[in-house]
């Protein structure tokens, strides 16, 4: 046993000797590995980094939000005839849903101002245009726990219903607008209407490099009345009275909103619903097309690689053909060939890994600290870079093992 490693080290040692005396070869001929593996650990880092920070922000939200609009937010393939054709949701049918839906706890309804209209939010001479203008009503706070006031308070139901001339600021727009002095009392113009500030509310941070705190909200009505708004951009966020009812609660708000549409029986809904479960099916699809592009590429470059390792060890072959001769001659056997010649394949291909590893981490802590996108090396996408670039080496370097361990030895000493 001890004479075999003694051997086997020999043969690790000969194996790294040769590879050392042609340095630039050798890397030339692992840069498909490197390319490849840096290309897996590079682009899993940053799609586990988003997997994290958007099941973060859908567990914070709450696990029994329910999500009514009038399509899909993300649609696979060109819409439907009768999806283009259906009606809009209305504030009105957030109300109904709130009223006719006993297991509904409380409804929180939003909708935006027409992005084709440049809104401009100003406090004396501080401004801002890049601010979203959001309709709300008053149960935004209990609904979407996140949003809770900072400063002042939300608004509420009464201001709703008199489409009120007031507002609530997103901790960054309040900042930018009131940098030195408390918004909350203040009057401010959101294009050319004047609103009261009655509250700031919590710091949201970034999700996907995009503010959430740079917006004013208004009364969902007083939106409507001043400012042209996105009609089928409406969403109904409900959430149910009791935990565990959250299947019931949505064949509920479904009946409600199909006997207000007048959907006949039998026929699918008019509307979407969402669950927390749906949004992770429907970003594990988007980010499972993003794992396929990854596997693609990377498997272009590990095989460019692979070949390019089997090339070179074909070549070293040709040039050690004598060197083959005199190890048989001095009793070295076929076995002994055949590992030297895998362990330079895997070895060459080992370190190719490892230099696509550190490669894919330079990204990801680049990717990190110059873009808001969240970047984090998952373990198991080392272990598979690092496994992949040596069964490679294995692979690719049989056939010029094999082929150096065959060789006849008279044959070998006679190779000038």
């Amino acid at each position: 046993m001890k004479f075999r490693l003694q051997i086997f080290r020999e043969i690790f040692r000969m194996a790294i000797d040769s590879l050392r005396s042609h340095k630039l070869r050798s890397f030339l001929t692992i840069l498909g590995i490197v390319i490849g593996v840096m290309t897996v650990i590079g682009m899993v880092s940053i799609i586990q980094g988003l997997n994290k920070s958007f099941l973060s922000e859908l567990q914070s939200a709450g696990s029994d939000v329910i999500i009514i609009t009038k399509n899909e937010n993300v649609q696979m393939g060109r819409m439907s005839e009768e999806q283009r054709t259906r009606k809009d949701l209305t504030f009105e049918d957030a109300q109904a849903v709130e009223k006719e839906a006993p297991l509904v706890r409380a409804v929180a309804v939003s909708i935006y101002v027409s992005p084709f209209e440049a809104i401009e939010v100003k406090y004396q001479s501080a401004k801002s245009d890049s601010a979203m203008v959001i309709g709300m009503n008053d149960k935004w706070p209990v609904v979407m726990s996140l949003y809770l006031p900072r400063l002042g308070r939300f608004i509420t139901d009464g201001e709703v219903s008199r489409n009120a001339r007031v507002c609530v600021l997103g901790s960054e727009l309040a900042d930018v607008l009131f940098p030195m002095t408390t918004p909350v009392g203040k009057e401010i113009r959101v294009g050319p209407e004047a609103f009261t500030v009655v509250g700031v509310l919590a710091k949201r941070g970034q999700m996907f490099g995009q503010s959430r705190d740079n917006f004013v909200g208004l009364p969902i009505t007083t939106l409507m009345k001043y400012f042209r708004y996105e009609k089928d951009g409406l969403e109904i966020i409900a959430v149910p009275r009791q935990s565990g009812m959250l299947g019931e609660t949505i064949e509920q708000i479904s009946s409600v909103l199909r006997q207000r549409r007048k959907v006949p029986y039998g026929k699918p809904n008019d509307f979407a619903v969402m669950t927390q479960d749906t949004m992770v099916d429907l970003y594990n699809q988007l980010t499972g097309a993003a794992y396929l592009v990854m596997i693609v590429i990377s498997s272009i470059g590990l095989l460019v690689g692979g070949i390019g390792v089997m090339n070179i060890m074909l070549v070293s072959v040709k040039e050690r053909t004598r060197e083959i001769g005199i190890r048989k001659a001095i009793g070295a056997r076929s076995g002994d060939i055949l590992k030297q010649f895998l362990i330079e394949a895997i070895f060459l291909t080992g370190v190719g890994g490892i230099l696509g590893v550190l490669a894919g981490f330079a990204i990801a802590l680049i990717v990190k600290a110059a873009t808001p996108l969240p970047a984090t090396v998952s373990p198991w996408s080392v272990v598979l870079g690092l496994s992949v670039s040596a069964a490679i080496g294995l692979f690719f370097g049989i056939f010029p093992a094999q082929k150096a361990a065959h060789m006849d030895p008279i044959e070998s000493l006679r190779y000038e």
